[in-house]
C-alpha cells in the first residue's frame, strides 16, 4: 500500500477525510514518519512543464521558418570551418535521419509521448522532472508540426533540419530538446527521484 502511495501521490487518508490521524508508538512510529517523508512535497508543476515546453516549441518553429525563408535551395552556411555548418535539408525519418520508411509511426510515435505526458502532469511535484518532460514535450510537438502540416502530405511531412555537424546527422533544436529532456530523465531515475517528487533507493 505505502509502495502504491508513493507512485500515484495519494494523499494522507486520515486528513482527507477530516479525522483524527492515528497515534502510534513503539516500532511502527518510524515506519509512518518513513511513509509521511515519502510523499510529495509543495506544489504541481504543470505550470512549469507547459512553459519549458512553450519555449523549447517556439524557439523550433521560429528557427525552422527562418531556415526554409533564408537557407532552402542556398549553399550551406559554415558556422565553425567545417565542423559545424547550417545546411537546410527535408527529413522524412526519425531523429537524426533514421527510418525514412517510417514517417507515419513516427508521427504516432510522437502523439502518443504527447498523450502520456500530459497525463503525467497531474501528479508532476518535481521540478527536474517538470522541465525534463517540458523539453520532450516541446521536441515532440516541433517535430509534429512538421509531420501533419509540410509537405507531401499530412501525417506525412518532413521535418526541416538544419544543424550539421561534421561527421554527424543533421537534426533540428526539436531534436535537441528530445535528447536533453531524455537524457535528464535517465539521470533522475538513476537518483531514484521520481515525478511527484518522492525519492527511493532500491
Amino acid at each position: 500500500m505505502a509502495e502504491a502511495e508513493r507512485i500515484i501521490g495519494t494523499p494522507d487518508i486520515p486528513e482527507a477525510a477530516g479525522a483524527e490521524p492515528e497515534q502510534s508508538s513503539g516500532p511502527d512510529l518510524p515506519d509512518r514518519q518513513e511513509s509521511t517523508e515519502a510523499r510529495p512535497r509543495g506544489k504541481r508543476r504543470i505550470a512549469v512543464l507547459f512553459a519549458v515546453a512553450a519555449f523549447a516549441y517556439a524557439i523550433d518553429l521560429v528557427s525552422k521558418m527562418i531556415v526554409v525563408a533564408r537557407l532552402e535551395h542556398h549553399a550551406p552556411i559554415e558556422i565553425i570551418g567545417d565542423w559545424l555548418r547550417f545546411e537546410a535539408i527535408r527529413n522524412a525519418g526519425a531523429a537524426f535521419g533514421f527510418g525514412e520508411a517510417f514517417t507515419i509511426i513516427f508521427t504516432v510515435i510522437a502523439t502518443a509521448v504527447i498523450v502520456v505526458i500530459a497525463r503525467l502532469a497531474r501528479k508532476l511535484y518535481s521540478l527536474p522532472w517538470a522541465i525534463a518532460l517540458g523539453l520532450l514535450l516541446g521536441g515532440a510537438l516541433g517535430n509534429l508540426t512538421d509531420r501533419i502540416f509540410r509537405s507531401p502530405g499530412v501525417f506525412e511531412g518532413a521535418v526541416v533540419d538544419f544543424i550539421a555537424p561534421k561527421h554527424f546527422a543533421v537534426f533540428n533544436l526539436a531534436d535537441s530538446a528530445i535528447v536533453c529532456g531524455g537524457i535528464l530523465i535517465v539521470l533522475l531515475s538513476f537518483k531514484g527521484l521520481d515525478p511527484d517528487g518522492t525519492v527511493h533507493k532500491d
